[in-house]
C-alpha cells in the first residue's frame, strides 16, 4: 500500500513534523473471494427458499418469510452503500442513513418475532436464521467486492 506523508509545522515549538495524511487503497479484492462471496449469497438465499418450498406453512407465512429475507438483502446493501458513499466523500443524507439502519435491524427483528411464534421445530428455526444470516453477510460482501473494484478501476483510469 502508498503511504503519503506530508510534513507541518508545530506553531509553538516550530518543529517540523512528518504526519501520515492518507491511505491509498489499491489491492484489488481476489477472485476467490469474490467467487466465495457470490457463493455464499447464492446458498443462502437458494437455502433459504428451499426450506420455505418444502415447510408444512400457509403460503401467507411464506410470503412473510419470503419478503423479510427480500427485505433484509436490500436494507443491508443499503447499509453497506451509505458506508461507502461516505467514506469516499460522496454525500449521503443523514435520513437515508438512518432508513438503511432502520429497516436492516427491523428486517432482523421482524424475523426473530416471526420464527419465535413459528409452530416449526427448533432445528427449523435455526436453519432459517443461518440461512438468513448467511445470505445478509454474503450481500454485504458481495456489494463492497463490487465498491472495492469500481474505486480501483476508476482510480487507474484517472491516473492514466
Amino acid at each position: 500500500m502508498n503511504y503519503q506523508t506530508i510534513t507541518t509545522v508545530d506553531e509553538k515549538t516550530k518543529e517540523t513534523k512528518p504526519k501520515k495524511d492518507k491511505k491509498v487503497f489499491n489491492q484489488k479484492p481476489t477472485s476467490a473471494f469474490i467467487g466465495a462471496s457470490w457463493s455464499a449469497l447464492f446458498i443462502g438465499i437458494i437455502s433459504y427458499c428451499i426450506g420455505l418450498w418444502n415447510v408444512n406453512m400457509e403460503l401467507n407465512e411464506k410470503g412473510y418469510y419470503f419478503t423479510i429475507l427480500l427485505f433484509g438483502l436490500f436494507s443491508v446493501i443499503s447499509v453497506q452503500k451509505s458506508v461507502r458513499d461516505k467514506l469516499e466523500n460522496i454525500p449521503v443524507t443523514d435520513i437515508y442513513y438512518s432508513i438503511s439502519w432502520f429497516t436492516t435491524i427491523a428486517s432482523i427483528v421482524l424475523l426473530i418475532i416471526g420464527l419465535w411464534n413459528a409452530d416449526l421445530l427448533l432445528s427449523e428455526k435455526g436453519f432459517y436464521g443461518m440461512a438468513f444470516t448467511l445470505s445478509m453477510f454474503a450481500a454485504i460482501a458481495v456489494q463492497k467486492n463490487t465498491r472495492d473494484v469500481q474505486y480501483i478501476d476508476r482510480n487507474i483510469e484517472e491516473g492514466k
